[in-house]
């Protein structure tokens, strides 16, 4: 069966187009694109209506390949900003007119156990348990287990809702990165409730924030996910990465060859976060994962 998949956060959209017979699963196309829909709507509340025209322009880019490969199913799920956003019958209304089918706006949970599922499935089970990190443009997810997911939380401590809420200046002040990280411990505490964050036998981060930092921590010239998906990044290495970029200036950070440039006013509270967690579960290295929500939600549509 031919499936697509398409996962909407904040900060960008993503396609996966795969081929899956029973336990066999061959990827097809994996697109993302940094379309930052959820400009402003920790502030405001609302889309806003230059976001919602470069969500949709790039939706009907992927409306054109999903007919174009033949896919058989569809499922399109919508996250962090879209929960929060008051307007976001204008996106939802705007994706059923190019697809046929309206998103899914899913809870923190489901995102957090869709990611979990596509996280470890190639990971050995001596490896368990896991916990999955999943840091989004406007929230992180926490989710722990062993086969399943037995405990998820979301917190919003996002790269984009973080960006906004407390770095102003370029590279950000020692003030800002304090208000940050008091913001992000905050949140990781109030996941902690929930989630055993320290328990896990093998951290798994996944997401654009987490793979960035890993492919600065491998010393990588451009950007490949091939050398990426399962590195082992060491605590010690993402703490170094995050101050580096805290001490970047945004020209500087996009300078660096394996820089998405939808990322370089993000990434720095993004590697904070991630920092702050690797320091909060006491791990010693994290698995870096290039498969994720994504891959969870095509898993789903062959078991339905």
């Amino acid at each position: 069966m031919r499936v697509a998949a398409i996962d909407c956060g904040t900060n960008s959209i993503r396609l996966l187009i795969a081929d899956i017979d029973g336990a066999n699963f061959r990827e097809v196309s994996r697109e993302m694109e940094i379309v930052r829909l959820g400009q402003g709507v920790d502030q405001t509340g609302q889309f806003h209506p230059d976001a919602i025209v470069r969500t949709l322009s790039t939706v009907d880019l992927f409306a054109t390949q999903i007919k174009r490969r033949g896919v058989e199913k569809i499922r399109f799920c919508a996250t962090s900003a879209t929960r929060d956003a008051t307007n976001r019958d204008l996106f939802l209304n705007g994706v059923h007119e190019r697809l046929g089918i309206f998103p899914e706006v899913i809870s923190g949970t489901e995102e957090a156990t869709l990611s979990f599922q596509g996280a470890v499935r190639e990971l050995p089970k001596s490896e368990a348990p896991f916990l999955v990190v999943d840091i989004g443009g406007g929230s992180t997810e926490f989710v722990y287990g062993a086969t399943t997911a037995e405990a998820a939380k979301s917190v919003n401590i996002g790269c984009v809702r973080m960006s906004e809420r407390h770095f102003k200046t370029d590279p950000p002040s020692a003030s800002e990165i304090a208000s940050a990280t008091a913001d992000i411990t905050t949140a990781i505490a109030q996941a902690a409730e929930v989630v055993a964050i320290t328990t896990a036998k093998t951290l798994v981060a996944v997401a654009g924030t987490a793979t960035t930092v890993a492919a600065a921590a491998l010393g990588l010239s451009e950007y490949d996910r091939y050398a990426i998906h399962l590195a082992r990044i060491s605590a010690e290495k993402v703490h170094e990465i995050s101050q580096m970029f805290l001490s970047m200036s945004s020209t500087q950070r996009a300078a660096l060859g394996y820089m998405h440039p939808g990322r370089v006013d993000v990434i720095t509270a993004g590697s904070l976060v991630l920092s702050e967690i690797m320091t909060a579960t006491g791990a010693k290295e994290f698995v870096a994962s290039e498969t994720d929500i994504l891959d969870g939600m095509a898993w789903s549509l062959a078991s339905t």
